[in-house]
């Protein structure tokens, strides 16, 4: 009997958990905040000046996709590239001047210096690009801060642009749509952008007077006079997750956007399951201020969230079961915009609590990567330290 009121107060606690997930965090979970609803119709009168910054590191793969689709933009004004080598150890540099050779106007490359202490390498990277274009005779307004393996349609930059100037924002920033071809990234990415949504939901970002900030650092436009005020990238030079801290500052200066796309890509691929692993331990733990208290908490809260339903629900009896079955079915409806928007079969739904049950692991091993100080490895480096 005792055994059954605490299956039932169990099932009670993660329904209540999903109503209020459901109800009253900005409907994150219905992917409504994209860049092709409710955009502004008319253009700027003047198109202000732009600069795309991009950091790489051994991108030699994906720099000849990432940067033509960059110089490939029908943008009507003045619009070029920098590109920062952070140290690269095999064709990067070489693929990028062959690049250079054929659009000499558009794309000038930095060969990066060495990295100081304090600073990530991406974001030591970004903040050489970044004053490069600031030191051109003719400072752009705006700053693509955008990443080498990131992938535009012709049209992405004119429509970040409008936004940005019929809004009056400091940023916008557009979550890339990632791969989602192999069979690990069908089962793992569609719940990463989910799990996104539901740290930051985008309605809450975009809401001027509301707190929360974050941006997708794939794809981030930033007004350069918002970005000077709010101290540079200097400010946020430790941080591993460093999209949400540069947003988090730049909201202090004005309103920020974020929000999914089709018109922005990601060309990495995730082919098998520690790929995804890998990425997802990378930032983890910084994600939780490197608390030992906060991982605990983080167990336990997905743990009711995601895994207490689906185990009464198989396991369980009378009252609680049915309770807990109804929750499984409420995980799956939250989870079915963003399974659809990654064009999966609506099974996929179903499997929510064992792909969160992944994630959990991946979370606990971004601690156990951080504390044999390779917390934040990223083509080598490892950089957790810098950020606690």
């Amino acid at each position: 009997m005792i055994l059954v009121g605490a299956q039932t107060a169990i099932a009670l606690a993660a329904l209540a958990v999903w109503i209020n997930l459901l109800l009253a965090r900005g409907r994150f979970w219905a992917c409504s905040v994209r860049d092709d609803r409710d955009g502004p119709a008319a253009d700027p009168a003047r198109w202000p000046g732009v600069v795309a910054v991009v950091p790489a590191r051994n991108e030699a793969e994906m720099i000849p996709h990432s940067l033509a689709s960059l110089l490939r933009q029908d943008y009507p004004g003045p619009f070029s590239v920098v590109l920062v080598d952070d140290d690269s150890s095999d064709a990067t540099l070489a693929v990028t001047r062959s690049l250079a050779a054929r659009a000499p106007d558009r794309l000038t490359i930095v060969q990066g210096a060495k990295l100081p202490a304090g600073w990530t390498g991406k974001l030591w990277a970004v903040s050489q690009g970044v004053a490069r274009a600031e030191a051109s005779p003719a400072p752009p307004e705006y700053l693509l801060l955008t990443d080498a393996d990131i992938g535009y349609a012709p049209g992405a930059l004119r429509s970040l642009v409008r936004r940005a100037q019929a809004e009056q924002l400091a940023m916008v920033s557009l979550m890339a749509k990632l791969r989602c071809e192999s069979l690990a990234e069908r089962a793992l990415i569609p719940a990463f952008v989910f799990f996104f949504q539901m740290l930051y939901p985008f309605a809450w970002v975009n809401r001027r007077e509301a707190a929360t900030a974050a941006a997708a650092g794939g794809c981030m436009l930033v007004r350069t006079d918002a970005l000077a005020a709010a101290g540079g990238i200097e400010s946020i030079r430790g941080a591993l997750i460093d999209d949400c801290a540069l947003a988090a500052q730049l909201k202090r200066h004005g309103p920020i956007w974020l929000g999914l796309t089709e018109r922005v890509c990601s060309l990495r691929p995730y082919p098998s399951f520690d790929d995804i692993r890998r990425m997802v331990a990378r930032s983890a733990y910084a994600q939780l201020r490197f608390s030992p208290g906060w991982l605990a908490a983080t167990v336990a809260g997905l743990a009711l969230a995601y895994l207490a339903a689906p185990s009464i629900a198989l396991l369980g009896s009378g009252m609680a079961r049915w309770i807990a079955i109804a929750t499984w079915m409420m995980m799956a409806i939250a989870f079915w915009p963003t399974v659809r928007f990654y064009r999966l079969w609506p099974t996929w739904t179903l499997a929510l609590p064992a792909i969160a049950a992944a994630y959990l692991g991946f979370t606990l091993d971004s601690a156990w990567q951080h504390a044999r100080g390779r917390g934040g490895l990223w083509k080598g480096r490892a950089q957790a330290l810098v950020g606690r």
